[in-house]
């Protein structure tokens, strides 16, 4: 081992030195390194090992090893981190049940349920506001001239129905149009 020390008593080694004193392959080192188990001091030449702490530091987590205390801040990181995730899955397990046992019990309706009743309402309420002018017209035409009834129906019709439209495009949904270019052909109601 011709590579020698740098200042005053430490020696400074690469990896592939270390690999072979320990008798390991290079990515061995590599890993407990990665793992905190061996330390690298940073010399000119790039990442170095010091050589009496990383001995040191090799003896004594083969030594915890054998007496089976090898926990590495990784494994407990791990552990912790499997931990943590078995506490959400039992968690989003409970929300599940909590969520079958509501649908089960009629707390949820279905969502074509919903649609069903919504499109009855908004053509309920089409006829409605379509009605609307002509309903208006009669209540004030005893004090209109008959033509000035008839232009004044058609023009809060021509706002009503445009109210209508702006209404309908505005809750229109990229579903919808998907819905609409297949059921374009069939004649629309409403």
């Amino acid at each position: 081992m011709s590579e020698g020390g740098i200042a005053g008593s430490a020696a400074y080694y690469r990896v592939e030195i270390i690999a072979k004193l320990f008798n390991l392959t290079v990515r061995r080192i590599q890993q407990l390194t990665q793992d905190g188990v061996l330390p690298t001091v940073e010399t000119p030449e790039g990442r170095r090992y010091d050589l009496v702490p990383t001995i040191q530091r090799y003896v004594q987590y083969l030594s915890d090893k054998a007496y089976g205390k090898n926990h590495s801040e990784k494994e407990l990181e791990l552990k912790e981190q499997k931990m943590r995730a078995e506490i959400a899955l039992k968690e989003s397990q409970g929300e599940l049940h909590r969520l079958k046992t509501d649908i089960a019990s009629g707390r949820y309706i279905s969502v074509e349920e919903v649609t069903v009743d919504y499109e009855k309402f908004f053509l309920t309420f089409k006829k409605f506001a379509l009605a609307l002018p002509a309903r208006l017209t009669d209540m004030v035409s005893a004090n209109m001239d008959p033509l000035e009834a008839r232009r004044t129906e058609r023009e809060i019709q021509g706002e009503v129905n445009q109210l209508l439209t702006a209404f309908v495009v505005a809750g229109i949904t990229e579903k919808d149009l998907k819905k609409g270019k297949a059921a374009h052909g069939k004649g629309n109601k409403g």
